[in-house]
């Protein structure tokens, strides 16, 4: 039997208006009935994480900033953290001011911003369709060099970095890879996410990466709580469709990769499921659980 299920959000357990939907929840209420542990395992910042879990009735645990912290949400705490210093925060962000590209700095509350544009662009119309206590705190920050260099602030997640030009992307990479003691996500693919404009859809296209520290991955996370609640490897099942996943997917007793995942990704997968539009998660669990 399994006994825990690793669901990453964006592009897997959301839809592309970053919603459960009503039968996916239905499904995971019973997985949880039968005994089996659902755990989010995101990108996402606490609070952002916090609402989707109790929206799914996930009462136990979640992993945020791709592995680098554990939260438990009975005792409303975190569990495990691997945060980057705010020396290495700062030594980042001036590579990208001086390269004049877009990133963004996530804490474990909030996700820092100098402009509302690529993923903090649909996250803020992600929030236009929720109540402000479930909706992903956004701070639009005029000078984030400064503001970090001077908040009392040391849990530090990750920085996403993301630019339309794949020349300029490209570039930075070779810049990021020269730091020591960060890990850089490697991402060859363009990120597509839809919003809505009054009644159209709009795509948001761009070449992005994550940068966290050395070691930090879903997987890592995932390994730790397994030890800790006495689950085996074989007993996990880990849903995902990016390279964030990747490596969550390939060391699971079953990694099930979405249709529409990234190449590498579903190269190392067990099992392909639909995709996140046509509720990939709820036809993976209902075959397998």
């Amino acid at each position: 039997m399994y006994k825990m299920v690793a669901v990453d959000l964006d592009g897997t357990l959301l839809n592309q208006y970053g919603m459960v939907t009503q039968n996916t929840k239905d499904v995971i209420k019973k997985v949880i009935q039968k005994g089996t542990d659902i755990v989010i395992a995101s990108g996402r910042p606490v609070d952002s994480i916090k609402e989707i879990a109790n929206e799914i009735e996930s009462k136990n645990y979640f992993i945020a900033g791709n592995g680098a912290l554990i939260y438990d949400i009975q005792k409303d705490e975190i569990i495990y953290n691997k945060f980057l210093s705010k020396e290495k925060v700062l030594e980042i962000i001036g590579i990208c001011e001086e390269n004049s590209i877009s990133y963004n700095v996530y804490t474990d509350q909030t996700i820092l911003a100098s402009s509302l544009k690529y993923n903090v662009l649909y996250y803020q119309k992600e929030n236009l369709k929720k109540e402000e206590s479930k909706q992903t705190k956004i701070s639009i920050v005029e000078n984030l060099y400064e503001y970090v260099k001077n908040i009392n602030e040391n849990r530090f997640l990750k920085i996403t970095i993301c630019d339309e030009s794949k020349i300029v992307f490209n570039s930075i990479i070779r810049k990021l890879a020269q730091i020591k003691g960060i890990e850089v996500l490697d991402v060859s693919h363009m990120s597509r996410k839809t919003i809505k404009q009054g009644t159209e859809d709009v795509i948001i296209e761009y070449y992005y990466t994550e940068i966290s520290l050395e070691n930090v991955d879903k997987w890592n996370a995932i390994e730790y709580l397994a030890q800790k609640i006495n689950i085996k490897k074989d007993e996990i099942i880990a849903i995902g469709d990016n390279i964030n996943d990747k490596k969550m997917i390939e060391n699971a007793g079953l990694g099930i990769a979405m249709q529409k995942c990234a190449p590498e990704v579903k190269k190392v997968a067990k099992f392909i499921t639909t995709s996140n539009n046509e509720e990939g998660v709820a036809k993976a669990l209902e075959k397998f659980i």
